[in-house]
Parts: structure tokens; sequence; C-alpha cells
């Protein structure tokens, strides 16, 4: 009977947990952030998926954990060091779990990235940006984050190909974070996926954070309807119709020529908003775009990226490292376009809510919305949300492109 009891003792996951009690670590982790998710509803459509992830890999015996292969591609298999790359799908689902088949078949291999920005350009208007071009340099502003880090990162000791990975996280855009990792420094995919869609998911926590400490309650007074009534734009577009649809053509083949490697993340996102704009005769495609294609895509992005988040893969220095760096490059990033904001405004009689700045990362649209709600507190009849989306919708196109020069010059 004690046998039975014995056995029965060790085919739960107790005997485990109580051998190592950093799996309630990450139990505590993964409630934190479905707490996050589902009560303070920050990006549920992320952070709940990622949340389940980091929960499913931690219980042991489950086989849900995602096996980072290193840098060679190799990965241990039953006490085996075998080549990922050379692993058929079906051994790598049948040895190592549903979770690493995903990871390899979805996230490794780089298709993912480029099908979830489809999905962002048909889920996106550019019609904001469109109309006022000159608040689009505050999103190139807000890519300083992914540079100055880089060269901090760098300097602590990381290669360069690592520090790229780790400054594109102050791009704030989760795809991008994840296709720069892939072509420069894929075993460290995994930490650097988590904080990348962590601190997506906490930009309601980190955007007023970092305005309150660098701008004035007058700053934040600023009312864009009044500039423009004081000082309205010259420039004025007759068929808006025709330049959304001509923009995405254009921006493709600029960015082709120029920066090639950028072609997979702005082509695909230029794509997606292409189909949105033409209408009625690619309703079917835009409509597979941003519902079904999207809505799998991000299931598999989230569950696979949480499932990395193992207690081996997570509880280290360099782990530790990433989420600090990444923080670091996030919050630079919201500061590089708050800060172009004030410079322009000292040399311009139009001035600008330096909100506009701090929305000039990704994120879209939550940074915006954030924004706006900060500029609603200090005056209810300030409604900046069009105008922090064009610096918002330049900040996704801009970090893609830093992305591809990354590529370009460190591949």
């Amino acid at each position: 009977m004690e046998d039975i009891f014995q056995n029965l003792y060790e085919m739960t996951a107790f005997s485990n947990i109580i051998a190592e009690p950093q799996f309630l670590i990450m139990y505590a982790i993964a409630f934190i952030l479905l707490y996050l998710g589902i009560k303070k509803q920050y990006e549920p459509l992320l952070l709940v998926p990622i949340a389940f992830g980091v929960l499913l890999a931690n219980f042991p015996g489950g086989d849900m954990g995602v096996i980072q292969a290193d840098e060679n591609g190799m990965i241990a298999v039953k006490g085996v060091m075998k080549n990922i790359w050379e692993m058929p799908l079906h051994d790598i689902a049948h040895e190592l779990g549903l979770m690493n088949f995903i990871y390899y078949m979805l996230i490794k291999t780089g298709f993912l990235p480029p099908i979830i920005f489809m999905g962002v350009g048909a889920l996106t208007d550019f019609g904001p940006m469109l109309r006022n071009l000159r608040l689009s340099i505050f999103g190139a502003a807000a890519q300083l984050g992914i540079f100055s880090v880089l060269l901090v990162a760098i300097l602590m000791g990381f290669t360069p190909k690592e520090a790229a990975a780790l400054g594109i996280i102050g791009g704030a855009d989760g795809p991008t974070a994840i296709f720069t990792t892939i072509k420069l420094a894929p075993h460290l995919l995994g930490p650097i996926a988590i904080a990348a869609y962590s601190y997506m998911a906490l930009v309601p926590v980190i955007i007023p954070m970092v305005v309150k400490l660098l701008c004035t309650k007058n700053e934040l007074k600023i009312n864009m309807k009044e500039q423009e009534k004081l000082y309205p734009s010259d420039t004025e577009f007759k068929n808006m119709q025709v330049l959304k649809i001509v923009f995405p053509i254009a921006v493709t083949t600029v960015v082709a020529l120029f920066v090639p490697s950028a072609v997979p993340l702005v082509g695909m996102l230029m794509f997606g908003n292409l189909v949105k704009e033409i209408g009625t005769n690619t309703f079917r495609l835009f409509d597979a775009a941003s519902n079904s294609i999207m809505n799998a895509a991000t299931i598999f992005l989230g569950l696979s990226v949480g499932a990395t988040m193992t207690t081996t893969a997570f509880l280290n220095l360099q782990t530790i490292g990433i989420v600090i760096g990444g923080f670091l490059a996030f919050a630079l990033s919201i500061s590089g376009g708050i800060l172009m904001v004030k410079l322009f405004n000292l040399f311009s009689k139009k001035k600008i809510n330096p909100l506009i700045g701090a929305t000039g990362l990704s994120a879209v649209p939550m940074a915006s919305r954030v924004a706006n709600e900060i500029a609603l507190k200090y005056d209810p009849k300030n409604h900046v949300l069009q105008y922090c989306m064009s610096s918002n919708i330049s900040g996704v196109i801009g970090s893609a492109v830093a992305a591809g020069v990354l590529i370009s010059f460190l591949s």
C-alpha cells in the first residue's frame, strides 16, 4: 500500500515543485500577467495567451515548455544532442512536445512575425499620419532607445548581434523584436520575446511614468486643435482615398530599394493595409488578414512565446539583464520622442503636445489611447488621439526599418 501511495505522489507535480521551488516564482509571474491582462485589461489579446503559456510551461512533467537550441542549433533530446534543424517536424512533436512543435515551426522559422504585420497593416488607418505628416518625424526620434541600448549592451559584454536584438525591444513591437532576434541572436529569442511583449502590455504604466518625469503641466495642456486654428496648415489633400492606396505601394518600393532586409516586415504591413484601402474588391482578403489569420497567429505566438519562459531560461542573470535592458530601451524610446517635441517647440510658433512624441514608439494604437487619456486628465476638451496616431503609426514603420538596418549591418 505504501508503494502505491508513493507512486501516486511521484505521479503528481508536487514532488518536483518541492524539489525545485523556483517553479513557484514562475507561477506567481504567470498569475500576475493573467491579472494584468484580465482585470486591468492591459492588451488581453496578447497578455492572456502569453501568461497562460508561462503557466503551461512550468508544470513539471507536462512537457509544454520550449527548449531553446544553442547558437549552433543543438538541443538535448532525452540526453542526446541533436541539431533541431535536421529533425523532421513530426520528430520534434513526438520527442519535444506540442509547444516546441509550434515554436520551431512557426516562430523560430520567422513565419509568424510577417504574418502578424500583415494583420496589423489591415487594422491600421494611415489617414491620421498622412494628414499630419510633419508629426511623423517623432516616430523616427523615438527609435533613440534602440540604438542607445545597443551601445550600452555592447559595453556590458553582449556581442553586437545580441546587443542589437536587445535594443530592438525599444521599438515596442513584438513581431519586429522576434524577427530581428531570429536573424541576429536566435539563442536569446525566448527572453527577448517575453520582455518585448510584457513591456508592450505595460504601456499604460510606462508611458505615464516617463511623461510625469519629463513633462510639465503646461506642456501637457497644449491643445492641438487650438494650435491648428492659430496656425492652419497650408497642405491640403484633395483625394485622400487615392493617397491611401498609393502610400503602401510607394513605401514598400522605397524600403525595398534602400533597406531590402526590412521588406518582410514592412512589405507585409503595407500589403495588409493595401487590401484594406482598396475596398470592396479585396474585402475578403482584408477580412481574412485582420480576423481569422491574425487571431490564429496571435494565439500561437502568445502561447509559444509564453512557453519559452521556463525556470531554466528565465531565472538567470542573462535574462534578468535582458529584462532590465529592455525596460531601459522602452523608456528611452518614449523619452526620445518627448525630447524631440520639446526641441521642436523651442523653434516653432505652432506648439506640439509632448504626448505626441511619447507615442513615437510602436504599440499601436494602445500608446495613442494612453496618451489621449493623459491629455484629457489635464484638459477634458483636449483630444489628441488623432495627432498621436500620426506619430504612433510612423513608429511602426520606423522600428521595422531600424530592424532592417541592424540586420543588414550585422548579419
